[in-house]
């Protein structure tokens, strides 16, 4: 089969996470190899997209990025559709810009590797009449359409380490131990972490909190002479009164709080207990380091999955796996969308059964 496609670009964009470069490295193999494309190598995701900051992909680029963190390419979180405003050199609106180096660099194709941000931008401008693919990628597994996305795995893997660590500490101290894991909108990975690491609560933006149910969790474990609890805070996890906040309200009340969210809950449990309770935030572990097998794997397979669909002139999708098998979706499914844990997901059920609760 010819290729559709003799030259593409390739951009990461957003939060970095585990296996951008494995993604990288799957989809220009595979282009190179099978079809005989050219790639090109955008930096800082649509920032340079919008500069022009741009570089023809080798196999020397390649080599040995698979068991890397981060992504060689660098990212950025550049939303050309949003509030645009022209380049004081060029005169150009940032999407215009994107048209000009798109046609300069002669691409046939752009591969956009990133989150909800990044498919919502590819989407507007495959709209706009780019030929334009989205793969997978974030640590919040909050992508619609899509079973996982790779930096989840990893993700999940350090968090479950870190509450491990933290498990002999709470049991030598007696003390509430509140782990505070990253899940804006979305509370997979507080869920799933919570669940492998043994958390006797779990926090998570799908089920607002009561403070006080949390409490009376941590009182019925020490009498029953249980000395210590594992709270596990997903940072969007939210209380009953920021639950009934719209938008605008919520995000005022969020920047207005000193600290983040694990140190309210543990303070507030603090004060309702009496005992004593200490907070680690994860932050940016979670994001770094060398990917998983699984998030290689996966990154490969939508990689290389990727390169076939530029083959065949197939645009405008995201590259997702659903029941294990590679599907193209519309971006313009995606777009805007986040995919949050249902309150009847079969996790949250088993986990209620083992005693786990999540505050309400």
């Amino acid at each position: 089969m010819e290729s559709k496609v003799k030259t593409f670009g390739v951009l990461t964009s957003g939060g970095d996470a585990p296996g951008l470069n494995a993604a990288i490295r799957a989809v220009c193999r595979t282009a190179i190899n099978k079809y005989g494309m050219k790639a090109i190598g955008i930096r800082n995701g649509y920032r340079g997209l919008i500069k022009g900051d741009m570089f023809e992909l080798t196999h020397s680029d390649l080599v040995g990025i698979l068991t890397e963190g981060g992504t060689i390419l660098g990212t950025a979180r550049e939303k050309p559709f949003k509030k645009p405003q022209p380049d004081p050199e060029t005169g150009l609106l940032p999407v215009e810009a994107i048209k000009e180096n798109y046609k300069k660099w002669n691409l046939d194709a752009l591969v956009c590797i990133g989150g909800n941000g990044t498919n919502t931008t590819a989407a507007l401008l495959q709209r706009a009449g780019l030929n334009v693919l989205g793969l997978p990628k974030t640590i919040d597994n909050d992508i619609v359409y899509t079973d996982m996305t790779f930096g989840f795995h990893t993700a999940l893997d350090v968090a479950t380490d870190a509450i491990d660590r933290i498990h002999s500490t709470a049991h030598s101290h007696s003390r509430i131990m509140v782990i505070e894991v990253m899940g804006h909108k979305a509370g997979w990975l507080g869920l799933y972490s919570g669940i492998a690491g043994g958390g006797d609560v779990i926090l998570i933006p799908e089920i607002p909190y009561d403070i006080s149910s949390v409490a009376k969790k941590v009182m019925e474990r020490k009498n029953l002479g249980k000395n210590f609890s594992i709270v596990i805070v997903a940072e969007g996890a939210m209380n009953l009164e920021e639950a009934r906040m719209d938008k605008k309200e919520f995000k005022a009340a969020r920047k207005a709080m000193p600290y983040s969210i694990a140190y309210r809950v543990a303070h507030e449990l603090e004060n309702a207990t009496g005992l004593e309770s200490r907070v680690t935030v994860l932050g940016y572990l979670q994001r770094g380091g060398t990917p998983s097998a699984s998030d290689r794997i996966l990154a490969t397979q939508v990689g290389c999955a990727a390169a076939e669909f530029m083959a065949r002139g197939d645009f405008g999708k995201l590259v997702a796996i659903q029941n294990g098998k590679i599907t193209g979706v519309p971006l313009e499914n995606i777009a805007g969308q986040v995919k949050n844990i249902p309150v009847d997901h079969p996790l949250i059920e088993q986990a209620r059964n083992l005693g786990i609760s999540f505050g309400d």
